[in-house]
């Protein structure tokens, strides 16, 4: 036992520590938080409205005769009181549902989002000689060597979250809805995961920090406009740009199977208001909803990132090469020779780029009609797994034909 304690590098366990302390409850819950009040603001722009634009402290509630108005922020406390309400609400619990799951379905949807963060490349290595610490930390709390599918196994239990609420309701309501949505979920898995197998092809590895480290040297996978896959480099490469029509498609292809994944508009057809009064979480009050709630935030911010590790870079910045030339900073990754504020700077981009993803799901769900099931059934069965298949056939017919290495 003496030797097993021995042999666990504590060093690693407090740092796994901070990292997912940092991570999820100081990054990630409050994105998910503010994600909401995003939406609401953006969402009252695009209808021509003020949206939330102010916040109170209710001071009535504890005798006081008037309550205080902040003013200036322009509503920046609204998540906050959004969470107090969702507290202090009743916790009401029908007496005809089959409670040990109505309880577990909630959990089952948060928690699977949580989980998907922890290999996640949100930057490159943190260079802390100034803080007395020698070895140079990842900005990933688990660096696997199987990423994606490690976030699509973990991702793909939140499906049994919404099955579990729609039956254990006892309603018809929300019945339909985890009908719907567990064959929706089910269905857009294959499009999605059939979507990133170019991806790993041209990569030719399941380390998402590699990933991200490849695109700093030689691009964005998307956008190979600079680093040694630029027509003007050294290192450019003719299959690298004839590649870029299969990873269009990929994209495009990942992109609206997030979509369907996360239940967003326009494939929310498993909480419809018009057909489904809310759909699966009908009967659901309080945290419990909010759990919900959170949790749909919580998978769309942890696609946005997965879609910024495969496509746009992840925490590289863009044109990196010639803003170190016109600087004289590095600004690109160098193993074991990253300055303090290149590592930070990563950081700071790769959750920017998130957030402009974050920005496309609010828009789209404002702008799009809803789909009807059997459209949405069809778009996943009869286009997108076709089209997934005959882009994993190109991609490989590519890469015989102009191998990159």
């Amino acid at each position: 036992m003496d030797a097993l304690f021995a042999s666990i590098d504590l060093f690693f366990l407090a740092i796994s520590a901070v990292k997912i302390v940092l991570l999820v409850f100081a990054v990630i819950l409050p994105m998910v938080a503010y994600s909401v009040y995003a939406e609401r603001r953006f969402s009252a722009i695009i209808q021509d409205r003020v949206g939330p634009n102010r916040t109170g402290i209710p001071l009535t509630l504890f005798g006081f005769k008037k309550d205080i108005q902040i003013l200036g922020i322009g509503g920046l406390l609204q998540p906050m009181a959004d969470g107090l309400k969702f507290i202090l609400k009743e916790d009401f619990t029908p007496g005809h549902v089959n409670k040990f799951y109505y309880w577990l379905a909630p959990c089952l949807t948060m928690v699977p989002a949580l989980l998907t963060c922890a290999v996640m490349p949100f930057g490159s290595e943190l260079d802390l000689n100034w803080f007395g610490i020698a070895q140079p930390i990842k900005s990933v709390i688990a660096d696997l060597n199987v990423g994606p599918l490690y976030m699509f196994a973990i991702s793909s239990l939140g499906v049994y979250g919404i099955v579990l609420a729609g039956w254990s309701s006892n309603s018809k309501y929300p019945f339909l809805g985890g009908v719907r949505s567990s064959s929706q979920m089910i269905s857009y898995e294959i499009s999605l995961g059939l979507s990133i197998i170019p991806v790993l092809m041209i990569f030719g590895e399941l380390n998402l920090s590699k990933m991200s480290a490849y695109q700093d040297a030689n691009g964005w996978l998307l956008v190979p406009l600079w680093g040694d896959s630029a027509p003007w480099s050294n290192g450019w490469h003719f299959g690298r740009w004839l590649l870029w029509i299969p990873v269009c498609i990929s994209f495009v292809i990942f992109t609206i199977s997030m979509f369907a994944e996360t239940n967003r508009t326009p494939f929310d057809l498993a909480e419809c208001e018009t057909e489904l009064v809310a759909g699966y979480h009908t009967e659901y009050s309080s945290m419990k909803f909010a759990l919900f709630f959170l949790g749909e935030y919580a998978a769309m911010i942890i696609g946005s990132g997965l879609a910024v590790t495969l496509f746009l870079g992840g925490w590289s910045i863009p044109f990196a090469p010639l803003l170190s030339k016109l600087t004289g900073l590095q600004f690109h990754f160098v193993p074991g020779a990253t300055p303090l504020y290149t590592g930070l700077l990563h950081i700071a981009t790769f959750f920017a780029k998130v957030f402009g993803c974050i920005l496309f799901f609010i828009w789209v769900r404002w702008t799009l009609p809803r789909f009807r099931f059997d459209q949405l059934m069809a778009l996943g069965w009869k286009v997108f797994f076709e089209l997934a298949l005959v882009n994993v056939i190109l991609t490989a017919g590519i890469l015989i034909w102009c191998p990159l290495k």
